[in-house]
C-alpha cells in the first residue's frame, strides 16, 4: 500500500493554541496519520503521512477552516509509513530564526516558480543561487553552483548571509519553502534589493520540474532520510 506524505505551512496569527492542538491531535488520531504538526503564534507547519484517502480527508477538514483553506501542500510518496508516531507541538516559532522583527505574517518577499527558476538556470543568468539549509542537508544534494553558507542551524542564517554578494539578484531555496519566507525578508531588510524565494522549495521543484540542474537528493526529516524527484511525482 502506497503512503502519501504531505508537507505544508502557513504564516498566520494564531490564538488559543492549546485548543487548536487538541483539535489537530484528535483529527489525526482518528485518521491514523503520523508525523508532526507545529503550532505557534506565527502559524502552522505540517508534516504528515497516511493513506491517500485519509490524507484527502485531513486536507478537506482543514480546508473548511478559513484560516487554513489556502495552504499548499507538497506531495511525495513512499511504500511504508516514514514516521514512527504523531506529534502536535506548540512552539514559539514554526521555523526558528530568533529575529522577532521578521514577520512573514505581515509581509512576503517575491517568489519565483519552479518553471521560471529552471528557465533562469537554462539561460545561465548571472544570479546568486543561495541554499538556506543546514550543512548536513546540503551534503545530500543541492542545485549546481549554489552558495552553501555552512551553517549548522537556521538561526545562524542572518549572520552567515552577510557574505552573500549584494550586486547580483539572489534566488534562495530550502526543502519546502518555509525557511525562505524568513530568510528572504531578512535579506531585504539588510539591503539586498533583488531577492527571490523558490516557491515551494526543492520538493515543489521536483514535483513540477524534476531534477534538472539539481545534483543529488533532498534530505527530509523522517525515516526516508533522502528523496529524489521520482518520489515527488503524482501517484499512479
Amino acid at each position: 500500500m502506497q503512503i502519501e506524505n504531505i508537507a505544508g505551512y502557513k504564516f498566520i496569527p494564531l490564538v488559543e493554541l492549546d485548543a487548536l492542538r487538541e483539535e489537530f491531535l484528535s483529527l489525526c488520531q482518528t485518521l491514523a496519520l503520523k508525523g508532526t504538526i507545529l503550532l505557534s503564534p506565527e502559524g502552522i507547519n505540517i508534516f504528515l503521512a497516511g493513506t491517500t484517502d485519509n490524507i484527502a480527508t485531513f486536507k478537506a477538514k482543514i480546508a473548511a477552516d478559513a484560516r487554513f483553506t489556502d495552504i499548499s501542500f507538497r506531495l511525495s510518496f513512499s511504500d511504508t509509513q516514514p514516521f514512527k508516531r504523531l506529534k502536535v507541538k506548540l512552539k514559539k516559532e514554526i521555523i526558528t530564526m530568533r529575529h522577532p522583527e521578521i514577520k512573514p505574517t505581515d509581509k512576503r518577499a517575491p517568489a519565483i516558480t519552479p518553471a521560471e527558476f529552471k528557465r533562469w538556470l537554462d539561460e545561465n543568468r548571472d544570479i546568486t543561487i543561495l541554499d538556506t539549509r543546514n550543512e548536513f542537508e546540503v551534503n545530500y544534494g543541492t542545485f549546481a553552483n549554489a552558495v552553501n553558507l555552512h551553517i549548522n542551524d537556521f538561526s545562524q542564517f542572518p549572520e552567515a548571509s552577510k557574505q552573500v554578494d549584494k550586486s547580483k539578484p539572489v534566488v534562495m531555496f530550502c526543502t519546502g519553502g518555509i525557511r525562505c519566507e524568513k530568510a528572504a525578508l531578512h535579506m531585504l531588510n539588510s539591503g539586498y534589493e533583488n531577492v527571490y524565494q523558490l516557491e515551494g522549495g526543492i520538493l515543489n521543484y521536483f514535483e513540477q520540474i524534476g531534477n534538472a540542474h539539481y545534483q543529488g537528493g533532498c534530505f527530509v526529516f523522517d525515516e526516508r532520510i533522502i528523496i529524489s524527484e521520482i518520489h515527488c511525482k503524482t501517484a499512479p
